[in-house]
């Protein structure tokens, strides 16, 4: 297996590593990090197509975006065809590499609106809405979905190929149903008989209970997959990618993150958020990131909770040289 292309312009190395939009974590700042520890393809956090039409001000920085962190994805997420359209030709106007769309994500507020993984109720409408922004745009579309609704519903390996007919160039399938969220095992058969199906084209990318080395490794081997998307094992974990493509590369793990080097890079991601969203916001949502950073320290309780309270950029910055000096 070597490269893989999305579209005419994006090229990947062998089993590219991607990190999964995620909302109110894969902000600029955490991908930055993401970036160094070597995500091959990274995305926005998700975007609303209502909001972007109706000019709401959060959609819009959401979008932004950096030529160091490319190639980047812009994910947007409805479930009215016209709305889509016009998300995707106003995401465009950002520069992104490429539109993705969302059809997987399985939060009650989405889903059962209709958007994100609610689609899987209404594969009609999912095509319909993916034709139209592939013929809105000039950048390549691409979509994120699950198996289906519910085990009753497995219904991607027909869905891919009429996502593949309506024009997209990659996709992304994370290996659970609706209806399961986030719980139980992930279940990778349905991804291979995706990726075995003769008809499919593009790239096919897994998702779902990638945590390390071995677990990637095993979704390469086991399921041909080109490439794999990983998201909820980065929280606190961004250096996750360089773990990755170590075992991937030598079949050998990398030792534990010591902890003087995680408070050197959870001051490097403090001061790379201040600098993009200023003093007072920068702070506050780094403390998402900064308590997921040191989870596993033994008696951490009363400084977790300083830290994910302070406000003072300078006072963060010391409560991380006691972590240091006291757990280091």
């Amino acid at each position: 297996m070597g490269s893989i292309k999305i579209g005419e312009h994006i090229e990947l190395k062998k089993q590219p590593l991607f990190l999964a939009p995620m909302e109110d974590v894969t902000d600029p700042s955490f991908r930055f990090i993401c970036k160094e520890y070597g995500a091959d393809m990274m995305y926005t956090e998700f975007v609303s197509s209502d909001g972007l039409v109706h000019n709401a001000e959060k959609s819009f920085k959401k979008m932004q975006i950096f030529d160091y962190e490319r190639p980047i994805g812009i994910q947007i997420y409805g479930h009215i065809p016209e709305a889509m359209v016009e998300a995707a030709i106003l995401a465009e106007q950002c520069k992104p590499d490429l539109i993705d769309i969302n059809f997987g994500c399985p939060v009650n507020k989405i889903a059962k609106r209709g958007a994100g993984s609610g689609m899987m109720r209404f594969p009609d409408l999912m095509v319909e809405i993916t034709k139209k922004v592939v013929h809105a745009v000039k950048l390549p579309v691409t979509v994120k979905t699950r198996l289906g609704w519910d085990e009753n519903s497995l219904i991607i390996v027909e869905l891919a190929e009429r996502l593949q007919d309506a024009g997209i160039r990659a996709l992304t399938i994370h290996a659970r149903t609706r209806c399961q969220m986030y719980k139980g095992e992930a279940d990778w058969t349905l991804i291979g008989k995706v990726k075995e199906n003769p008809r499919i084209t593009i790239p096919i990318i897994g998702n779902g209970d990638i945590i390390d080395g071995p677990s990637a490794k095993n979704a390469f081997e086991r399921y041909g997959v080109d490439g794999i998307m990983i998201g909820r094992a980065t929280y606190g974990h961004p250096w996750i990618f360089k773990e990755i493509r170590h075992f991937l590369d030598y079949g050998e793990e990398l030792p534990p993150m010591e902890v003087k080097e995680r408070v050197a890079l959870a001051k490097k991601h403090l001061l790379k958020s201040i600098e993009i969203k200023g003093e007072r916001r920068g702070v506050l949502e780094m403390r998402r990131h900064l308590s997921c950073y040191f989870k596993n320290l033994f008696n951490f309780k009363e400084t977790r909770a300083k830290l994910v309270t302070e406000n003072n950029p300078q006072k963060v910055l010391e409560l991380l040289d006691h972590i240091c000096n006291t757990w280091g």
